[in-house]
């Protein structure tokens, strides 16, 4: 099967160029000037749109358990959800359960997604149980093709890690070359923080934030750092949030210190005065790290432009409002902690290319091309080039749409951005060939995705 992609302009973090894609079967075949590439079994026009590789999200939650309940999406709805965005890849966190083992966790996880993801997919390891057996068993699953792990200074009782343990895990990540990926919340004193803020009635959603200064994420960060410089192990920083947390990162690269961080869309559209929306409204705006004052909004920005923040993922875990969310009426504490986000990222960032925050390559960098080197997936993913797989994106930036709930392909009840008018979408979307989004069509099927093993990160010092 021959497709030819005519008359685009492709967009890779190195550059932009007019030119025709080939794609022979799943991978890119050939670029060349307009004209020159044919004949094919089907034809694609990009006159006047975009040519990308496929997005990258490299931090969400399918069927995440969490407080007695799950992430709305499943990994067919959520993969499908995130084709629709132009999002050919994600990665996924398997979540070790204290007392459980790391492999164990792994093959649960194979269980929920094998067969049934539309785009490709891989794994990170969530570490819990920091003992000498999950920490032989890192090593079992960088053989596996999982070699990045997760852990959290936050949640004391259900993911939380000793600064001891952190140590560990990070000596043995150094060892192994494998990425220690972190949650940098100071949850000792935000615990502290929320006891006090219930013992005084303070129940509404927007406690969740004043619960959980920047100050503490900053805090945190820092300290995790110091650990990553002890031991010598690469630290990728998840959904930073904060100008605290981001200088602290800054500062380290700086010095040349294999510290990494990503931020998500919510940082940068969202703020504090959405999780103080009235009638219990805000919580559909609780996660963690909670949204903060606009004023960071500037700083995250800046963060992108200057590579100390390298990544742009969604942190996608959705809960519906009704059943979900509502736990938590009158104590915020027991509201599920997620925003769902998987199919608006590749948009969101978008508009930063419009409002002039960040060039068109920077776009495709952030979305695509970093991921897939931090995680081990460059050249396969993450370009436009021959040889790699055909994960395409054909993209309008020219057209209008209004994001909300009523458009949305993701298995929940709200949208964060309801109303939000944005410039660009989607129009075609092609997963190692096979075309999956076309013209407002979904065309893949559950099954088609495939497990991705992962080498060890191509981004380090």
């Amino acid at each position: 099967m021959r497709t030819l992609i005519r008359n685009g302009t492709v967009v890779n973090a190195g550059g932009t160029l007019r030119a025709d894609v080939l794609v022979e079967d799943e991978k890119i075949a050939a670029l060349a000037a307009p004209g020159v590439l044919g004949p094919a079994d089907a034809y694609i026009e990009a006159d006047g749109k975009y040519v990308l590789p496929g997005g990258i999200d490299a931090h969400t939650h399918m069927e995440m358990p969490f407080g007695g309940t799950f992430s709305a999406d499943t990994f067919f709805t959520g993969t499908r959800a995130a084709a629709w965005g132009g999002t050919t890849t994600i990665i996924d966190f398997a979540v070790q359960a204290k007392g459980t083992s790391l492999l164990s966790t792994l093959d649960k996880w194979h269980e929920k997604a094998d067969g049934h993801c539309a785009v490709d997919y891989g794994f990170h390891m969530i570490v819990s149980d920091v003992n000498d057996q999950s920490l032989k068993e890192m090593e079992s699953c960088i053989d596996a093709g999982v070699n990045s792990f997760k852990m959290f200074m936050a949640y004391p009782g259900v993911f939380y890690a000793t600064d001891g343990e952190i140590l560990r895990a990070m000596q043995k990540a150094s060892g192994t070359g494998a990425t220690i990926m972190m949650h940098a919340e100071n949850g000792i004193a935000i615990d502290e923080l929320v006891a006090q803020a219930l013992s005084e009635g303070r129940t509404d959603p927007v406690q969740h934030g004043l619960t959980r200064p920047p100050e503490l994420e900053g805090e945190a960060t820092s300290r995790a750092i110091q650990l990553a410089r002890v031991t010598g192990a690469p630290l990728y920083i998840v959904h930073l949030s904060a100008s605290q947390a981001l200088a602290a990162v800054a500062a380290a690269r700086n010095e040349g210190q294999n510290v990494f961080a990503e931020t998500c869309p919510q940082y940068l559209y969202l703020s504090i005065e959405d999780l103080a929306k009235p009638d219990f409204e805000g919580s559909k705006y609780v996660a963690s790290p909670p949204l903060r004052p606009k004023e960071h909004q500037a700083d995250l920005w800046r963060g992108l432009r200057t590579n100390d923040l390298s990544v742009v993922s969604t942190d996608h875990c959705p809960f519906c409002f009704k059943d979900q969310k509502e736990l938590g009426r009158g104590d915020f504490s027991k509201i599920p902690n997620g925003i769902p986000g998987v199919e608006h990222r590749m948009d969101l960032l978008h508009q930063g290319v419009v409002a002039g925050e960040i060039t068109l390559q920077r776009w495709v960098e952030v979305t695509s091309a970093t991921p897939a080197r931090m995680f081990g997936l460059y050249p396969r993913k993450g370009v436009i080039a021959p040889g790699a797989d055909a994960d395409i994106v054909v993209y309008d930036p020219a057209v209008r749409q209004t994001l909300g709930v009523a458009t949305h392909h993701m298995a929940v009840d709200y949208s964060a951005y309801e109303g939000m008018s944005i410039t660009g979408g989607v129009s075609t979307v092609l997963s190692r060939g096979s075309v999956v989004v076309s013209e407002g069509s979904f065309h893949g099927h559950e099954g088609h995705g495939r497990f991705l093993s992962r080498e060890l990160s191509q981004y380090l010092v």
